[in-house]
């Protein structure tokens, strides 16, 4: 399973952060990882310099073979909060698209 992070202009990207979101989307997804060919991670500042609270977003897209992908979305007041809350909705949708897919 591939994992590509990309973030905004207003978000500051490191290749140590890009390793900590593929480590722990690799652990999280381990379960489904021989059907999952690649996890996109996009992470943006909704307000920009802007103050405001739950404005960070993470957008989570699994490529799932012989599913469309499974996108989920997620706010919070930081960077570590929108991620997770995003990781524990894909971990829910890719589980309800796979059982729907095996009860077909």
């Amino acid at each position: 399973m591939q994992v590509h992070v990309r973030t905004d202009n207003n978000i500051e990207g490191s290749a140590r952060m890009a390793a900590y979101f593929t480590e722990t989307i690799q652990a999280a997804l381990d379960r489904f990882a021989e059907r999952i060919t690649r996890v996109d991670v996009s992470l943006s500042d909704e307000n920009a310099h802007k103050e405001g609270s739950n404005d960070k977003r993470c957008l989570l897209e699994a490529r799932v073979n012989g599913l469309s992908p499974v996108v989920v979305t997620n706010l919070g007041e930081n960077i570590d909060v929108a991620f997770s809350g995003a990781l524990d909705k894909l971990e829910k949708s890719l589980e309800t698209a796979i059982e729907k897919q095996r009860s077909y």
